[in-house]
């Protein structure tokens, strides 16, 4: 990094380690170089605790053991501490080396295992200045000093808000390119979103975040928060903002879901969110919303085209998961039905949707009553859209089996609060359930193929199983050829 950073005191180090844990990945290799008492046990200890979560784990120095595995981290730690390794050919009985394991290795005297070792390694370079202070000065590859970066530009937003000895706890993030962090302590999330770089054009000139409208910046989630809470929803205040960097200190509205323990669905809890979902669609919603103290935000359509881009990934990239190859598959005809299915819906009153009303953005507040019992998360994506796409969402949720009597139950749910017709609610939701199941096939089997992520895969059988489930309405008839094409056998 350019520029040394002083550190004040002990709790200085330990913030440093604790900023730098909070982008740390698998693979990471961390080389502490400073001369005995410069303050490579202060920063261990601190990176260590972080990760574990745990501000009291004992973290002794591994001088006589050389490694010390901390399992309870996240991710897992090797702490080394190579200052008694007397010939850098010991290095093969540490394992420091093993490709398969996938821990952070922190690296006390690195300069004993040998010239070149560690290579692409961050290093933590600490120097005593005088009795209270320390100059800790960080290098390695760009990639991951850009990250230590953005960790440490939090750091000032914290101090900027008030937070200045906040404590940072990582949170598990998404599908997507933001992160989150808790503030421990406190009922505050760090949300850090800093605007992505256009992707590549995929038609008309636009990259595909374009076409479906997602969220460019942390302004929409601003003002789709605020637009919620003037409307009586419980969505996370906002309690400071940089907008330019892409940061927002907002409101933990908790962690319990609307799951069991062992994640399965709670009907009651389903019960309330497809209530919610009734009275949010009473709402008027309109395309411009103020953004708190930085402008507007502009809500666009969810209508046909976006839908049947959504879809796009579906044939290609599903295709090729099941071994479908793309030029036996008629995709003029696909598309061509799907879009006769789809343009209905655009003349047709919208509402404001959300896009992703599932488990693991609906939170469960105990202890509240009527729509303050449910926190809305994640709604920065959300368009002026058919009401019927949320209770899709939620009915048919993507990564929890939701049986076939329980959707049923919660379609008469919503209908019986809502009083519209039984058969239109029918066939809405069918239509909107398959384009999201056929637009979650591709975008799960692109994760895997393109972003090496294979945990959406087990996500697939699910989603199969609703789309053969929806393509039984007569709404889809002319979709059922190119599905039975594409989906495995009932049953298989």
């Amino acid at each position: 990094m350019t520029n040394p950073i002083t550190l004040i005191g002990e709790a200085a180090t330990a913030q440093l380690a604790q900023d730098i844990a909070m982008v740390a990945e698998p693979d990471w290799v961390i080389r502490m170089e400073g001369d005995l008492g410069a303050g490579k046990t202060t920063f261990a200890r601190a990176f260590i605790r972080t990760l574990a979560d745990d501000p009291k784990l004992d973290v002794p120095s591994p001088t006589y053991t050389l490694v010390q595995r901390y399992e309870e981290a996240d991710p897992v730690v090797l702490h080394a501490d190579l200052y008694r390794l007397s010939d850098p050919s010991e290095m093969v009985e540490l394992g420091l080396d093993d490709p398969d394991d996938k821990a952070v290795r922190l690296v006390e005297w690195p300069q004993n295992a040998g010239q070149g070792a560690f290579p692409g390694a961050v290093t933590v370079s600490l120097v005593l200045r005088d009795e209270a202070a320390r100059i800790a000065d960080v290098s390695g590859p760009q990639s991951l000093l850009d990250r230590i970066e953005r960790t440490l530009a939090i750091r000032s937003f914290l101090k900027s808000a008030g937070h200045r000895h906040a404590e940072r706890r990582r949170l598990q993030g998404d599908a997507s390119a933001r992160r989150y962090e808790r503030l421990a302590d406190t009922a505050l999330i760090v949300m850090d979103a800093p605007r992505q770089a256009d992707g590549p054009v995929v038609k008309d000139g636009k990259s595909y975040n374009k076409l479906v409208h997602r969220a460019e910046s942390v302004h929409a989630f601003a003002a789709i928060g605020h637009a919620l809470r003037e409307k009586g929803f419980a969505a996370p205040a906002l309690h400071a903002a940089d907008f330019d960097a892409g940061l927002l200190l907002i409101e933990n509205l908790g962690e319990e879901t609307i799951l069991h323990s062992d994640g399965t669905p709670n009907a009651e809890r389903y019960r309330v969110a497809v209530e919610l979902l009734a009275t949010l669609h009473t709402k008027a919603w309109t395309s411009e919303l103020p953004v708190p103290g930085n402008g507007t935000h502009l809500l666009k359509r969810y209508d046909a085209d976006v839908f049947l881009t959504e879809i796009a990934m579906c044939p290609d990239w599903y295709g090729a998961h099941r071994g479908v190859k793309t030029d036996a598959f008629d995709h003029d005809g696909f598309f061509a039905a799907w879009r006769a299915v789809l343009e209905p819906l655009d003349v047709e009153p919208s509402t404001l949707t959300l896009r992703d009303y599932h488990s693991p953005n609906i939170i469960w507040r105990e202890g509240e009553s009527g729509t303050d019992r449910l926190g809305l998360i994640d709604h920065q994506d959300a368009l002026l859209g058919p009401p019927a796409y949320d209770i899709a969402s939620l009915v048919q949720d993507a990564r929890v089996t939701i049986p076939p009597d329980m959707q049923h139950s919660l379609l008469d749910t919503y209908r019986a609060e809502s009083g519209v017709d039984a058969d239109w609610l029918q066939a809405r939701f069918t239509v909107m359930a398959a384009q999201r199941s056929t637009k979650i096939l591709g975008i799960f089997a692109h994760l895997n193929a393109q972003n090496g992520k294979p945990a959406y895969l087990e996500h697939l059988p699910r989603i199969e199983s609703y789309m053969q489930q929806l393509l039984t309405h007569p709404v889809l008839a002319e979709l059922r050829p190119y599905y039975e094409q594409l989906l495995p056998e009932p049953g298989s």
